[in-house]
C-alpha cells in the first residue's frame, strides 16, 4: 500500500485518479475546497484502500502549512497535483488579476504543497511528485489562446524540472505530466479520453517512474513528450 496525495481530488482526473488508487489498495490523502466537495470525496467507496480528507486551498499558503501539519511525520509516497484552473480563452479577455490567479494557482501551488511535503517525502523508500501538466505548454505548438493557462503550465514545466535537479540527490522524482485530452468540465465533451482511460495511465506511468526519468515531461500513456 502506497500513501498517495491528491490534490483538487473532488472532480475530473483528480476524482478519477482517488477512485482507481483506492480501487486498488492505497491510502489516499484527498483534498478538497468546500463542503461540496468534501461530500463527493466522502461518497466514494473506499474499497481495499484507505481515504483520508483533508481541506487545501493552494492559492494560500497558511492553508498548505496547515495541510502538512495534519499529516504530522507520516511518510508520503506520492503527490499527485491535479488542482488547477484554466482562465480566458480570448485574448480580449484576458486580465492580469486573472492570469496572477492561474499562477498561483498552477504554478505557486504546486511548489509550495511540494516544499511543504518534503518531510514527509523523505520517509518514503520511494517518493514522486506529479504535476499535472498539458500539451498546450509545448513551446514548439504555434497555437493561440488561453494565454494565462498556456504560460503558467510551461512556467511550472520548469519549475518541476528545478525542483527534479534540486532533490534527485535525495532519491525524489518530480515530473511534470500531460494527461491527454479528457472528457471534464475544463476539456470539454469533445475530448478523446474518458477520466478512466486518463486516470489507468497515469497511475502505470506513476508506477514505473524512477530516478532516471526526474524532470522529464511525460504523457499519461507512458511516452516521453518533447518540450
Amino acid at each position: 500500500m502506497s500513501v498517495v496525495v491528491v490534490t483538487g481530488a473532488t472532480r475530473g482526473i483528480g476524482l478519477a485518479l482517488t477512485d482507481h488508487l483506492l480501487r486498488r489498495g492505497d491510502e489516499v490523502v484527498a483534498t478538497f475546497r468546500d463542503d461540496e466537495g468534501h461530500r463527493r470525496l466522502e461518497a466514494l467507496d473506499p474499497r481495499r484502500g484507505r481515504l483520508l480528507t483533508r481541506a487545501l486551498e493552494v492559492r494560500d499558503v497558511a492553508s498548505i502549512a496547515r495541510f502538512a501539519a495534519s499529516l504530522e511525520s507520516s511518510a508520503v509516497d506520492v503527490v499527485i497535483h491535479s488542482a488547477g484552473i484554466m482562465g480566458a480563452a480570448r485574448l480580449e479577455d484576458v486580465t492580469s488579476e486573472e492570469w496572477l490567479d492561474v499562477l498561483s494557482v498552477n504554478v505557486l501551488g504546486p511548489f509550495h504543497v511540494t516544499t511543504a511535503l518534503l518531510p514527509n517525502l523523505r520517509k518514503s523508500a520511494r517518493p514522486r511528485v506529479i504535476t499535472l501538466s498539458s500539451i498546450m505548454s509545448c513551446l514548439h505548438r504555434k497555437t493561440s489562446g488561453h494565454y494565462a493557462y498556456r504560460s503558467s503550465k510551461a512556467a511550472m514545466n520548469k519549475v518541476m524540472q528545478l525542483l527534479a535537479t534540486d532533490l534527485a540527490s535525495e532519491g525524489i522524482v518530480v515530473c511534470p505530466v500531460n494527461p491527454g485530452w479528457v472528457r471534464t468540465d475544463m476539456g470539454g465533451p469533445d475530448a478523446p479520453l474518458s477520466v478512466d482511460e486518463s486516470a489507468r495511465g497515469l497511475l502505470s506511468l506513476v508506477d514505473r517512474l524512477t530516478p532516471e526519468d526526474s524532470g522529464r515531461l511525460w504523457q499519461w500513456d507512458g511516452t516521453e513528450l518533447a518540450w
